[in-house]
């Protein structure tokens, strides 16, 4: 018989806390801690005598509650040494008087962190899944047996089959049933090497395919990924073949479009050719750590571009601290940017604090509107691109940080320079690769479609019906400068959606600044001309509505835009008319 054990029970309960999967800590009245087991005192430095306060002190106010309430709080977070807990907080009573607080911190690194590869998974899925179905190639997938796991649209119209009736059969099933002659995959599962033959489909296409093994890490064949292309026409197949040889690099620009396309989700339009080198300039700078000074008229999206670097760059999980230079007191720039120690100046805190540069360690500052930083505040600045490092206001202590720069401005910097307004020093450290946004009014090609995501946008924000927006008012809006460019754009859809009567925009809808902008129709009677044949009458009034579609337009492209009609119409028309003497229409469409 085992002899009985001399417990300890101080030593019993320390045990008890310890043996926990969870952290532990009890707090008196004044929420200073009483008892906590290893887990609250190593991830959470709440060892006894330590105040909740100065250590976690994002639950101070709950644990007050707690306190005065005598209510349980639960499902609180809190972020400690790069951990993550799930916080109980309940009341301890004596007498019916709450007399301490006891915490229960769970510790949910491991599954937030689980839950954010299951997001990653679920991404690559829905990518993988996308580019498998948008193939023009067939894509036939079975598994290590020869069951048929699934085909794509491509392939389903090739051999003139449905998925649903094979999907889940075996290949020798199918052969057996004539659904198809000859199966590449019963051959790879043989070899278990990749094979290519061609097969005649029912509905008497040649198909060139070519199955690939794919094992697993201890060696077994566990999918079969047939690969179909149509060989009927010579011609096609030798196309295809070309297509085959450039194929990883094929697929090497589709990751490079979904990342634009992705971008475009965030806001981001690029569909004219100027504006999309800017995009793919801004994805490949992410990729480095370069400083990058983003120039262009206020309103052209200079921050959204900022964004997308952060996005794309390895600092995508430290914060992107933004400043406008031109709102801050100049008074209080330098500590704003850099800190305070504590007495600095009047009004300076009495535990001074930390500065824009030092919260953005690791991260990106976004110096929007440089322009209008002091002078004063461009020496440290300046000091801070040479050697990264930086002072506090009323220190003599410089500390390293960590930070990538972007900055953004509207205004000429080479001209503020020859006034003396700001120090050309500084601008070549900024100018190191500077990106121009250009002005809407010279991305024309993206006008239109950031006028329907505005549009749709602020429908679903008010949840108003989607507008649609008749010809007249699209022509005006295309012709519109946009002298606020996109910014102005955003407020006129907002405007538009909240005033609209229907689910129609009409001329009439549109603001007054933006119908008065319009030049005034031409006077006179444009179309009767008395001793003119009607086919006459007709071709002027042709040509006077060419001429006005490219003055609007800018472009043949833009003036087919307008009348609804395809360049190549315009370009007809124009070769017509240059041939009939003197002609109205100008630039290089003129003979």
């Amino acid at each position: 018989m085992q002899e009985p054990i001399d417990l300890n029970w101080k030593e019993f309960g320390s045990a008890l806390l310890n043996a926990t999967p969870n952290g532990v800590a009890v707090f008196d009245n004044s929420l200073q801690t009483v008892i906590s087991n290893r887990l609250a005192r190593d991830g959470l430095d709440l060892y006894p005598g330590a105040f909740l306060s100065a250590t976690v002190p994002s639950l101070t106010a709950s644990a007050r509650q707690v306190l005065s309430a005598k209510t349980v709080e639960s499902g609180l977070v809190v972020e400690k040494k790069d951990s993550r807990y799930s916080v109980l907080l309940g009341p301890i009573r004596h007498d019916e008087a709450a007399i301490g607080v006891l915490a229960v911190f769970e510790d949910m690194t491991a599954l937030t962190n689980m839950t954010n590869r299951m997001k990653g998974f679920r991404q690559l899925s829905i990518e993988l899944d996308t580019i498998i179905d948008s193939s023009n190639d067939g894509l036939w997938i079975c598994d290590g047996n020869g069951v048929v796991v699934r085909i794509n649209p491509a392939s389903e119209k090739m051999i003139g089959i449905t998925a649903a009736k094979v999907v889940g059969k075996h290949m020798s099933e199918l052969v057996e049933k004539k659904l198809v002659d000859r199966s590449v995959t019963l051959e790879v599962l043989k070899t278990r090497k990749k094979v290519s033959l061609v097969q005649k489909t029912r509905i008497g296409r040649h198909l060139f395919l070519t199955g690939t093994p794919v094992f697993d890490k201890n060696g077994d064949l566990f999918r079969v990924v047939v690969n179909e292309r149509d060989i009927t026409e010579i011609t096609q197949l030798q196309e295809q073949l070309k297509e085959n040889a450039a194929l990883t690099e094929q697929y090497k620009q589709d990751i490079l479009e979904r990342q634009i396309q992705e971008a475009e989700s965030r806001q981001l339009i690029a569909q004219s050719a100027n504006f999309k080198k800017i995009v793919q300039k801004a994805i490949k700078l992410a990729q480095v750590d370069s400083t990058v000074l983003i120039l262009g008229e206020s309103g052209t999206g200079k921050g959204v571009i900022a964004d997308l670097i952060h996005k794309y760059s390895a600092r995508a999980g430290h914060p992107m601290i933004r400043i406008n230079c031109g709102a801050i007191p100049d008074t209080l720039v330098e500590s704003e940017l850099f800190g305070y120690e504590k007495g600095a100046f009047t009004g300076a805190g009495h535990k001074g604090k930390p500065g824009k540069f030092e919260t953005a360690d690791k991260g990106i500052i976004f110096l929007d509107e440089i322009a209008e930083l002091p002078l004063g505040s461009q020496v440290k600045l300046l000091k801070f691109l040479e050697d990264g490092m930086i002072s506090r206001v009323g220190s003599h202590r410089s500390r390293q940080v960590d930070v990538r720069i972007i900055a953004a401005t509207n205004r000429d910097l080479k001209e503020m320079i020859a006034g003396k307004l700001f120090r050309s020093d500084l601008y070549y450290r900024l100018h190191v690769v500077p990106l121009t946004i250009p002005p809407l009014r010279d991305r024309s090609e993206c006008l239109v479609p950031l006028i329907t995501h505005y549009l749709d946008r602020f429908a679903d924000k008010y949840d108003k019906p989607r507008l649609t927006l008749s010809r007249n008012a699209l022509d005006t809006l295309s012709a519109y400068r946009f002298p606020g460019n996109v910014r102005e754009l955003i407020n006129i859809c907002e405007r538009l959606v909240v005033m609209a009567a229907d689910s129609r925009v009409r001329y009439e809808d549109l603001p007054g600044s933006i119908r008065k902008s319009m030049p005034p129709e031409e006077p006179g009677d444009a179309v009767w001309h008395p001793g003119q044949s009607l086919s006459q009458m007709v071709a002027d009034l042709e040509k006077k509505v060419l001429t006005q579609a490219l003055k609007h337009g800018g472009t043949q492209a833009g003036a087919a835009r307008l009348l609804g009609i395809d360049q190549s119409t315009i370009a007809r028309k124009l070769k017509k008319y240059g041939r009939c003497g003197p002609s109205p229409l100008t630039g290089n469409n003129r003979r």
